[in-house]
């Protein structure tokens, strides 16, 4: 049997963005604000400050990105306390936190959470009627990996 995960109504959103994307991602939540005020929202440190500043709304914020903040929404990720990254990243620069963007992508895929990296798919998830009910959703069964034989 597959083991599942049970998504509240409420879910809890992580929004990360570099600094290029900061701007895009504000104004993004600015004109998703009814639909986000329904969810409870997570942020790496600036990110967070500045989307509390601009939604009026108390917003959990963890440390800045390369500070160590996505890897702790990498940990929530693991932990089953994240419902949705939203991560708007920047394809065009390489940040000097690579291997951590990786990382915090590379587990969203991994524990089947939905997952945003643009604003057109960032508004197809917050928009959907979905979001707004209990939803089941599938873990990956990861127990013949940790079975492998490691030489």
């Amino acid at each position: 049997m597959k083991e599942v995960r049970i998504l509240p109504e409420r879910k809890t959103i992580a929004m990360v963005a570099h600094d290029n994307k900061k701007a895009e991602l504000i104004e993004w939540a600015i004109y998703n604000k009814t639909y986000l005020a329904k969810h409870d929202l997570i942020a790496t440190g600036t990110t967070g400050k500045l989307l509390e500043a601009e939604l009026d709304r108390p917003v959990k914020k963890m440390l800045s990105g390369p500070l160590g903040g996505d890897q702790q929404i990498g940990a929530m990720i693991a932990e089953g306390k994240i419902d949705v990254l939203i991560f708007f990243w920047d394809p065009m620069e390489a940040q000097p936190h690579d291997s951590d963007v990786k990382a915090l992508l590379r587990l969203g895929v991994a524990w089947n959470i939905l997952l945003a990296c643009d604003r057109a798919t960032a508004d197809f998830i917050v928009t959907s009627p979905l979001m707004q009910v209990v939803y089941q959703t599938q873990i990956p069964d990861y127990s013949n990996y940790l079975k492998r034989k490691v030489n």
